[in-house]
């Protein structure tokens, strides 16, 4: 019985560690793309140009690169909006932000190929 238990939680563990963790989900996104100075930081630490100062930050640059390669496989609803959020937020606001985020994590353009659609979209 304490064996089937014991199997029974390593499944549901692994189960879960399938996906991104949601501490950060309800990071108040706009408040960070409004706030130049936020928005500089987290772009210095996903580049790598400076330190990540929060533990959000970090978080995001060490998942960021497989969450790309993977698109979002492992990222829940709130996950994927936030995502699609801050991309088209980028995209339309900051085109030399996005330009080198996506030339860092994207160089292939594979993760824009498969998004064309939401960037055409976007351009109108």
């Amino acid at each position: 019985m304490k064996t089937t238990i014991v199997l029974v939680f390593c499944f549901v563990a692994a189960a879960f560690a399938d996906i991104y963790d949601t501490k950060y989900d309800n990071i108040n996104l706009d408040d960070i793309l409004k706030n130049e100075k936020l928005l500089d930081v987290y772009f210095k630490c996903l580049l790598e140009k400076g330190p990540c100062n929060t533990k959000e930050a970090k978080y995001l640059r060490d998942v960021l690169p497989e969450a790309i390669m993977n698109d979002c496989a492992k990222c829940n609803a709130t996950q994927k909006e936030g995502s699609r959020k801050v991309i088209e937020f980028l995209y339309r606001n900051k085109p030399a932000f996005w330009k080198k985020l996506s030339g860092k994590y994207d160089p292939e353009g594979f993760y824009q190929e498969m998004h064309q659609a939401d960037f055409d979209k976007w351009n109108n």
